[in-house]
């Protein structure tokens, strides 16, 4: 169910893109009023495609909430792991570095009320 209601989701919203770019991008838009000439005319054409967009956003903005709804509702399913990466092998430990004996700075006179580096 949850597929095809995804399904009917893209159509929709196809739809809803194809009419927004098949209107007149000289203004009108939403907030225009009717007119008496009919559907035949370009103001009638007009009119029906502000309708359509309207009543598209709608299903659109609905289905949406409802397809939220739905998966976050839905039981947890097994996850698919044959695509997974195997998991890097633990790198072996790495042999001690030859370091002086104390934390001082190399080439530092020894007593020169220096402040050892901290790691």
């Amino acid at each position: 169910m949850f597929t095809f209601l995804l399904v009917v989701h893209a159509i929709i919203a196809a739809a809803l893109v194809t009419v927004i770019l098949m209107q007149k991008s000289e203004g009108g838009g939403l907030g225009m009023g009717g007119s008496p000439s009919g559907l035949m005319s370009a103001r009638g054409a007009a009119d029906f495609l502000t309708r359509m967009t309207s009543i598209l956003a709608t299903v659109f903005v609905c289905m949406s909430i409802a397809l939220a709804f739905i998966a976050a509702h839905r039981q947890t399913q097994t996850i698919d792991t044959s695509l997974a990466r195997p998991l890097p092998a633990a790198p072996a430990p790495a042999a001690q570095p030859l370091a002086p004996a104390q934390d001082a700075v190399p080439n530092a006179p020894a007593d020169n009320g220096a402040v050892p580096l901290q790691r």
